[in-house]
């Protein structure tokens, strides 16, 4: 249950604008980020995502037990997880644990976790927000709808590599249908 370890495992987790597409937006205190629609004009460096439309967390998990939540509100495309460090930045990725990615997608009004095949999920309801809590030693990424605390899907049994670092995607702005931001939101003081 995410009242479990939301209080004392809140991780302070801010995106890395070294790592944005060059279409992503981010808002100045590194807590939003959104598909801008056209390409801003920054350097074309290896570690930023050159095709697939994603951003990492600053924050390079390598042990431990971290929790964050990320507003997704009404947004009909977005990708939220971890990744390796290591990842291939540059050309189309597969968000799948074999390619180096745990995370959850929705697309076309489906949720699906990135396994091989993915997995399909059927949500009790459709998250305006999503809790993530990693336990590192465990090799487990668990999923939740935070609005009713339940379970969307866990990954388990992971070997993870060396460092991990979280994952988003707002995904394209499908002409203003999708223009939102994903926002990473505060955890410390909710009941």
């Amino acid at each position: 249950m995410i009242s479990d370890f939301c209080f004392c495992l809140a991780a302070a987790v801010t995106l890395d604008p070294d790592t944005a597409n060059l279409w992503l937006v981010l808002s100045e205190d590194g807590r939003s980020v959104r598909d801008g629609d056209r390409a801003q004009d920054l350097p074309k460096t290896p570690q930023r995502f050159n095709h697939v439309l994603a951003v990492l967390g600053r924050e390079r998990l390598s042990s431990g037990r971290h929790y964050w939540e990320v507003e997704v509100g009404d947004k009909t495309a977005w990708d939220l997880g971890v990744c390796d460090e290591a990842v291939n930045r540059k050309g189309r990725i597969t968000p799948s644990p074999e390619d180096g990615y745990w995370a959850l997608w929705l697309r076309d009004g489906e949720y699906r976790a990135g396994t091989f095949p993915p997995t399909l999920l059927t949500p009790r309801a459709p998250p305006r927000a999503v809790g993530l809590f990693l336990d590192y030693e465990a090799g487990r990424l668990s999923l939740y709808n935070v609005d009713d605390r339940s379970l969307l899907f866990t990954f388990s049994g992971a070997s993870f590599p060396p460092t991990l670092r979280p994952y988003f995607s707002p995904g394209l702005n499908e002409g203003g249908r999708n223009a939102g931001a994903l926002l990473i939101l505060p955890v410390t003081g909710r009941e």
